[in-house]
């Protein structure tokens, strides 16, 4: 089993990824999965390494996603915890979520979408947002339309994390990392 360094999973990101915004939502998985990771006393880069790389695959092969990916990461001997969990991150996969690990990506995928989203309509971007103002934003379907509510209760749940507690570590994660999202 090959030990992924950050670095080089910033390779593969940028071999599969031209786009900034894809890469800006793999940067805020990234760094929530991270959060987590501290917070359950889990292996912080694995954790990270798995935000990082779970949608690695989808400019370039959306409907082969997230298999891909997994093959690639599989070919060079990477972690199986890191691509299970990859391969699970969403319903639509038919992977069953199984591990810590497996739980919290599927748990940080969407919500990090609309906790940015969020972000850039507010005049004050990062400064200030709490997790109610997110909470207010997903009642209104056209907002972040994109973003499933479901998944983002469900993941929550999942973790059992009470939805507000768990919008607010994203805030938290996703503010460490606001430079690099463009803020």
């Amino acid at each position: 089993m090959t030990k992924l360094s950050r670095e080089e999973a910033i390779e593969i990101l940028n071999s599969y990824v031209d786009n900034g915004n894809l890469k800006k939502h793999m940067y805020s998985v990234e760094a929530a999965m991270r959060f987590y990771a501290r917070r359950f006393g889990e292996d912080e880069d694995k954790w990270g390494i798995a935000g990082l790389l779970h949608d690695a695959d989808w400019e370039k092969y959306p409907p082969e996603h997230p298999k891909v990916i997994c093959a690639d990461l599989e070919k060079r001997g990477v972690d199986p915890e890191i691509i299970h969990a990859i391969s699970c991150h969403g319903h639509q996969f038919g992977v069953p979520r199984e591990t810590r690990m497996d739980h919290a990506l599927f748990a940080c995928d969407e919500i990090t979408g609309m906790v940015m989203t969020t972000v850039l309509v507010r005049p004050d971007r990062f400064e200030g947002l709490e997790a109610r103002s997110v909470i207010k934003k997903m009642k209104d379907k056209g907002f972040a339309a994109g973003v499933n509510r479901d998944d983002v209760r469900e993941g929550a749940e999942s973790l059992g994390i009470p939805l507000e507690e768990h919008i607010g570590n994203i805030i938290e994660a996703m503010r460490g990392i606001k430079t690099e999202l463009g803020f």
